[in-house]
Parts: C-alpha cells; sequence; structure tokens
C-alpha cells in the first residue's frame, strides 16, 4: 500500500507543479504582450501618420526641438480640425486640454463650456512623438462606439386621457438629474475619451463603471494573447465633470459625432 500512496501523492505533486509553472510562464508570456502592445499601435500610427522628416533631420535642425514651433503645430493641428467640422450642420466636440475646457460646438460657434476638474492621458498621447500627435489630431476624431451608464435618449411612456376630465399631470420625480454619469467615447485610430462626473457622492458608481471596463480590456486582452496576438493599445484621456455637463455633452453629440482634441 506504501508504494501506491507514495505515486499518488508524488503524482500531485507533479500536477500541482505544471499547473503552477503553466500558470508563471503565461503570466510571462501575458506581460511580454503587454509590453509589445504600445510599441505595436506606435508603429502603426507612425505607418499612417508618419511624416517624411526623419528622426535624424530633426535632430539636426533646431527648428524641431522649438517649444514655440511645436505649439504652432499644435494649434495648427487644432484649428483645422476643427474647420473641417465647422463646415457640417451638425453639433461636434472640442476638447482642449491646455486650459482644461470641453466644449460643444456647431457651425464654429460655442454653445456650452465647461471646465474639467481632472484630466488623465496616456502617456503615448502626452509624452509622443509631437509631429505625429499632430498629424492624427489634425483631422476630426470619429465617435466608433459608445459605453455609458445612462440612455443617450431618455424616453417616459404615459397614456393619452380621453379627454380633459382624466388628465393628470405627471407625479414620476425626473431621476435622470441625479442618477450617476459614466461614459465612454471609442474613437478613431483606437483613442478613447472617459467621461467621468466628478461628484463625490457617487464615487462607487464610478469605481464600478471604471471596473467593469477594465474587466472587458482585460477579457479582450488574454483573448488576444491566447491567440497569440499581440493585444491593442487604446491611447485615452480621462476627464472629470460636473455631473450635469457630462450628461448635457453626452447627449448632445450625435451618435456618430466628431471631436477636435488639442493636447
Amino acid at each position: 500500500m506504501e508504494p501506491e500512496t507514495e505515486k499518488k501523492i508524488s503524482g500531485r505533486n507533479i500536477a500541482v507543479i505544471s499547473v503552477f509553472a503553466f500558470i508563471l510562464i503565461f503570466i510571462i508570456y501575458y506581460s511580454v504582450m503587454m509590453m509589445l502592445s504600445p510599441g505595436k499601435k506606435y508603429a502603426v500610427l507612425r505607418n499612417e501618420f508618419g511624416i517624411d522628416t526623419t528622426e535624424k533631420s530633426r535632430k539636426d535642425n533646431p527648428v524641431f526641438s522649438d517649444s514655440t514651433y511645436l505649439n504652432l503645430l499644435k494649434e495648427k493641428a487644432f484649428l483645422q480640425s476643427r474647420l473641417i467640422m465647422a463646415e457640417t450642420d451638425s453639433i461636434y466636440l472640442t476638447l482642449n486640454l491646455s486650459d482644461s475646457t470641453v466644449n460643444l460646438e456647431i457651425s464654429g460657434v460655442t454653445v456650452h463650456t465647461v471646465k474639467m476638474s481632472r484630466i488623465k492621458i496616456s502617456r503615448m498621447l502626452e509624452n509622443g512623438d509631437e509631429f505625429l500627435i499632430s498629424s492624427m489630431l489634425s483631422s476630426p476624431l470619429t465617435i466608433e462606439n459608445d459605453i455609458s451608464s445612462i440612455e443617450k435618449e431618455p424616453l417616459m411612456v404615459s397614456l393619452a386621457p380621453r379627454d380633459t376630465s382624466e388628465f393628470q399631470p405627471d407625479i414620476i420625480p425626473d431621476t435622470t438629474d441625479i442618477e450617476p454619469v459614466s461614459y465612454i467615447f471609442e474613437m478613431t485610430h483606437g483613442i478613447r475619451i472617459y467621461f467621468y462626473q466628478e461628484e463625490e457622492e457617487n464615487a462607487f458608481h464610478t469605481f464600478k463603471f471604471d471596473l467593469r471596463d477594465r474587466l472587458r480590456n482585460a477579457f479582450n486582452t488574454i483573448r488576444s494573447a491566447i491567440t497569440l496576438k499581440i493585444p491593442e493599445y487604446n491611447p485615452y484621456i480621462k476627464i472629470f465633470l460636473p455631473r450635469a455637463d457630462a450628461r448635457i455633452i453626452y447627449r448632445a453629440i450625435p451618435k456618430n459625432g466628431q471631436a477636435a482634441v488639442y493636447i
């Protein structure tokens, strides 16, 4: 009996070690794939928006490292993007991260402005190649999909009275002014713009919304890693606004609306 018991114990040990070894190898593999993800994204953007000027020629020419020149380049890209959208008859979004403002505009006219309370920007957008970023942002970003905690167009269904004697005013309270607001605009080029309400009383809602987004991203990343594909990296901008203004912006922008960004 003892040899059989020893075989069973050793077999279990081998199984446990094998499982831990597999998990460790996958974690290392997953980490490597995650490290390669931003580089792949940068290469894709560089291939699409890279300018003719080479890295070496930039270093040789001091104008390419001049802060004034770089700021003018960013302003030009921002204005160019706004001009393209102004030619449409649709409402659009402009984000000026330099002065922390979010604007709703139509035909070049600002109809609503709100100040951001907090901003978080991915390293690729904030510290990446400024020529590349400016080139990418010289055209409007289009909303390809959105994920939100509130309805885009809230509806209230009520039965019409047969005559004035049956009419009763609505006594259902309007909860849209107090419901938590969080949403994500998934833009072209894989850029994601997050909007969160700044109010602290619904911080747990913001945490849950953010957690669901992280789990969704983790699932997609693991699925890519399992199929031996480098996961897609999504540069992001996270903006905190007053709840009322965040709601106005979400419901004012069309389903496939556009946005201009100044970083």
